[in-house]
């Protein structure tokens, strides 16, 4: 079966990898989490733009690819809602003078982001049932109380969402599996600015650290879930 890394990721290097087995499904559990990370107008833009011109109202947009894993996420949350399942928003809190540290010296226009693009995407914004969850730094886990919401809503798995592949998205991944959690990620419900880099990242983790499907497989497993 073709997969969206193939035109990245060589046969040898593939075959290198399962050879060591490496890749092998782990299926979801009882209660699925959806976590939704990043989706916000500095990731997306507040209009679908291509890459160059979405990058003039926020230097951090990933344009147009944002807003096709946006009607991805959609669809997941809609699958959630209805099952009453637990749905939470790791997001960047608005940045302060204080929080500089590295990040200012790596990638200063994070400092700099208006208000506006800390706004969550309305198609997916959070209702009041739902868990959101500040967060400083790439991974959701990292200095927030992720894992002890996770354990009160009784999740025993997670389809991880949003932006970017590479950066808070695979950090939250690796973390989510070594707090042994089963995770799901939508190849095409999570973006970044760099195509490049989202599907080698899809790759490694699919390899490593969770089960990577289209948005349509994922909904059917979800479903199929009593």
């Amino acid at each position: 079966m073709a997969r969206p890394w193939d035109s990245i990721i060589g046969e040898e290097e593939q075959r290198a990898y399962a050879a060591a087995g490496f890749g092998r499904p782990t299926g979801l559990g009882k209660r699925p989490a959806l976590l939704i990370i990043d989706v916000q107008y500095r990731t997306v833009g507040t209009t679908p733009k291509p890459f160059w011109e979405a990058i003039k109202e926020f230097p951090t947009s990933c344009g147009q690819v944002g807003w096709d894993a946006v009607a991805n996420i959609k669809r997941l949350l809609e699958v959630f809602r209805r099952k009453n399942w637990p749905v939470l928003y790791p997001y960047v809190a608005p940045k302060e003078a204080f929080d500089a540290g590295r990040l200012a010296d790596k990638v200063p226009a994070l400092m700099g982001v208006a208000a506006k693009g800390y706004e969550f995407v309305p198609d997916i914004a959070p209702q009041p049932q739902d868990i959101l969850v500040p967060k400083k730094h790439p991974s959701a886990f990292f200095g927030t109380p992720l894992v002890s919401y996770l354990i009160d809503a009784g999740a025993d798995s997670l389809v991880v969402t949003g932006c970017t592949t590479s950066g808070c998205v695979r950090g939250s991944v690796v973390d989510a599996f070594s707090y042994n959690f089963r995770v799901a990620v939508p190849e095409d419900a999570v973006y970044d600015r760099s195509r490049t880099s989202h599907l080698v990242n899809l790759f490694d983790m699919a390899s490593k650290y969770a089960d990577v499907m289209s948005t349509s497989e994922l909904i059917e497993a979800l479903n199929a879930i009593a």
